[in-house]
């Protein structure tokens, strides 16, 4: 029996779903700066497959590293934790 490695998994909130099968996450962290010691927002987008198209704008998902699908998406939907209002 072979072991997978551990894959990555993100949350973040949905920037948009106009394409199909596939939304794009944006992840925002809070980061310390290295030098003045405020607190900067970091934004990190990801492609994601979303093999049902269920996802609207604004939901929270969490997502999970994955094979190369196309050129830009190796990221794909594990669950959405909370729908948008």
């Amino acid at each position: 029996m072979s072991d997978r490695n551990l894959r990555k998994e993100r949350i973040g909130i949905v920037s948009s779903n106009k394409m199909d099968k596939s939304i794009v996450v944006s992840e925002v962290k809070r980061m310390k700066h290295p030098m003045y010691g405020k607190f900067v927002l970091n934004t990190k987008k990801y492609v994601v497959h979303d093999e049902k198209n269920d996802c609207q704008e604004g939901d929270k998902v969490r997502i999970m590293e994955t094979r190369p699908m196309s050129k830009s998406k190796r990221w794909r939907l594990v669950e959405i934790i909370e729908r948008a209002k």
